[in-house]
């Protein structure tokens, strides 16, 4: 090889190995084949502060024993997983950054903390590349959901006692909005904002017989959750619609469940409906379809 050559190879990198490209593939339902899809989702986008045990898959069990493993909405610096020195694995549903596949993402920050020295941090991939998702890494169930209005689980008890933790962590729990799960339907949540109060739903069905069934609901003046109220419209997330209603900011979150309850069984009596949509509920259809949201 000529000086010349040499020269041109060393700055283009020709003779180092060529970097392998991770290709992104957009899965819109990353959660679909989990038996709680819904709850996944509503923990995701609607909850600030929550936690939830998860149970590795038998083989999982078997290269690493049992281990505890505790979903949460969000972590510090919204790290995509955490470990502990007992051992104990945390791992973030809320993240800075993120591919195209969420189940893949969270399957591989679950994957490398079980790899990682407990007590050290979690170094996770932007992009993973192919490999397992979290329905291949957990025994799937009902996810155990516990509401919190503080941070606080994020930290040993003897770290609380460090007054720039504490600082810290009064400053993350600033964030926090009143939030209650409802028992009325899955995935319904009551939240207080700092104006007004919500109730939101995640609709376990594909997007276009859930939104009919609204339609439906909407035509026939039955879409409100009771005097007071006002449909404010819905938004998509991973791949299922999630309607939003304004109620009153000053009533508690229990006076949601009967109204709430209510509702549940008007959609599924309009989801049941097998006849085509009328004139006026394919109105109402394009009605919603103009009053989608975006997330906060």
């Amino acid at each position: 090889m000529s000086k010349r050559a040499r020269n041109r190879s060393s700055r283009t990198g020709t003779d180092a190995p060529k970097r392998q490209k991770v290709r992104d593939i957009f899965v819109p339902r990353p959660f679909a084949g989990l038996a709680d899809e819904v709850e996944w989702i509503a923990l995701r986008e609607l909850v600030p502060a929550a936690t939830a045990p998860l149970r590795l898959a038998p083989d999982l069990v078997e290269r690493y024993g049992e281990r505890s493993v505790t979903l949460a909405t969000v972590l510090p610096m919204a790290w995509p997983a955490m470990t502990k020195p007992d051992g104990r694995i945390f791992v973030g549903l809320q993240r800075n950054t993120q591919s195209g596949d969420v189940s893949r993402d969270l399957a591989v920050a679950l994957l490398r903390a079980l790899e990682t020295e407990p007590g050290n941090p979690v170094s996770v991939p932007a992009l993973p590349g192919e490999g397992p998702r979290l329905q291949d890494v957990l025994a799937d169930g009902r996810l155990e959901i516990t509401l919190h209005d503080s941070y606080e689980f994020w930290l040993d008890p003897e770290a609380i006692e460090d007054p720039n933790v504490q600082a810290s962590l009064e400053r993350a729990n600033a964030a926090i909005y009143p939030t209650v799960k409802l028992a009325a339907a899955p995935a319904a949540y009551w939240c207080r904002v700092p104006d007004r109060a919500h109730v939101r739903l995640v609709l376990a069905e594909e997007e276009d017989p859930a939104l009919d069934a609204l339609a439906r609901l909407s035509a026939a003046g039955a879409l409100l959750l009771g005097e007071g109220t006002r449909f404010a419209g819905m938004f998509r997330a991973h791949g299922l619609l999630v309607p939003v209603w304004d109620v009153p900011r000053e009533q508690a979150a229990a006076e949601w469940e009967p109204p709430v309850a209510e509702f549940a069984k008007r959609y599924a009596e309009a989801l049941a409906a097998a006849e085509p949509l009328t004139a006026a509920e394919r109105r109402s259809r394009q009605g919603l379809l103009g009053r989608q949201l975006t997330l906060r």
